[in-house]
């Protein structure tokens, strides 16, 4: 068996007013991320994890933001398109571990939902993919609630 370990890592700007779209769920919150698509980081990170693992370069490359066609996406699109691409090379998940990095609002109430969502659009078990949150303690751009950030470690088995 060959296997491969893929990093991904984003940040979005929080802007008010906007939905806030994070691990293919609507979570309530009077903020949203902004970004060409939907802004889902939890998606974005883990499509950047599975591309780098199976040595496919990244989201831009393949969902560029200057394409039209990907204007306000839904982002669990982009990453059914991943999971098809890295199958069609002869690829599996083996198991996903994500963090998403957020001062408020508190996350672990949605976790279970997100990673029941996610696991459902990759056609995984739920129990191959960690979800967890954290925050960054009111340091930096993060803190101030002006950002997310978020980063994916993905292991896949050929």
């Amino acid at each position: 068996m060959k296997i491969r370990v893929g990093q991904g890592y984003d940040v979005h700007r929080l802007e008010e007013g906007r939905d806030f779209w994070l691990g293919g769920i609507k979570v309530p919150h009077t903020h949203g991320a902004v970004g060409h698509s939907d802004a889902d980081i939890a998606c974005h990170v883990i499509c950047d994890a599975l591309l780098g693992a199976a040595n496919m370069r990244n989201i831009g490359y393949h969902f560029s933001d200057r394409d039209p066609q990907w204007k306000g996406v839904d982002s669990k699109i982009l990453l059914a398109k991943v999971m098809e691409m890295i199958r069609e090379a002869g690829w599996e998940v083996n198991n996903i571990d994500v963090t998403i990095i957020l001062q408020v609002p508190k996350l672990n109430p949605h976790i279970p939902e997100m990673k029941r969502v996610l696991a459902e659009v990759m056609n995984i078990d739920e129990e191959d993919l960690a979800i967890k949150a954290t925050t960054s303690e009111h340091i930096g751009f993060v803190g101030r609630g002006e950002g997310i950030a978020a980063q994916c470690v993905a292991l896949i088995k050929k």
